[in-house]
């Protein structure tokens, strides 16, 4: 089993079925990432989980050092990643509370460090991101679902926005006529610093909430709290049927 490193989301600072057996604080050469790298055992696996936004949730989505995050996950031994996302559902079948497994990214983040080549002795190149989540980690949590009969989405296209204020629904209809199915504040550039370290990686969402302009009212923390409960509950069970039962 390969070493799985799990990126926990808003609504997921912890996992409480790890037991714990050290925690490493990394000092990376782009800064300290946002929390200590937790080494466990969770399913009979060793795994490795880092909290986002820190533990407490404390760092805004545009605030985070994700080139540290990345690379404090591979210092400490992460051969593959999935990341849980907090994110809004654009089209009909991204409902509250649902998980989804996206297998594209648009990207309308900015401003951000998003690539570890960008110093004078970096090496120039390009990566190919034409498909930027790694498809056998995506068909291997999409089983892990479907063998608990967990109702899942199992595509979708992912839209990063910038944060930390949520998108105004003229946002959202550019964005779901551009293809968005979800629109989420991490997901970049997350996905392709992992592919620049040639990690595997995956994204398991869990839809917080309807997008603006997608439901009657306003959305409210306490709906979001609400939503995200059933989902992260969903999202342990998933992952830990994936980390007991995959073998590669």
């Amino acid at each position: 089993m390969k070493t799985t490193a799990i990126i926990g989301g808003s609504g997921l600072t912890q996992i409480e079925s790890i037991n714990i057996i050290d925690q490493k604080h990394f000092q990376t050469p782009y800064g300290a990432p946002s929390s200590a790298c937790t080494i466990g055992e969770f399913s009979g696996q060793t795994i490795i989980f880092l909290a986002r936004h820190g533990n407490p949730h404390t760092i805004a989505p545009h605030k985070i050092n994700y080139r540290a995050n990345l690379w404090a996950l591979k210092e400490a031994g992460a051969e593959q990643i999935i990341a849980v996302a907090a994110v809004g559902g654009i089209t009909p079948e991204m409902y509250p509370a649902r998980i989804a497994i996206p297998e594209q990214i648009i990207d309308y983040s900015y401003g951000r460090e998003h690539t570890y080549l960008a110093s004078e002795s970096a090496p120039v190149d390009h990566i190919d991101f034409s498909f930027p989540y790694h498809q056998s980690l995506r068909e291997q949590l999409i089983h892990s679902a479907e063998s608990l009969n967990i109702n899942i989405q199992a595509k979708g296209v992912y839209g990063c926005t910038q944060g930390p204020r949520l998108e105004t629904a003229a946002e959202i209809l550019r964005m779901q006529r551009d293809g968005c199915d979800l629109v989420g504040m991490t997901g970049m550039p997350e996905a392709a610093l992992a592919r620049e370290l040639k990690i595997p990686y995956a994204c398991c969402a869990v839809i917080a909430n309807w997008a603006a302009g997608k439901s009657a009212g306003e959305i409210t923390m306490p709906e979001i709290l609400i939503n995200l409960e059933q989902g992260m509950a969903g999202t342990e069970q998933l992952l830990q049927h994936f980390l007991t039962h995959t073998s590669s």
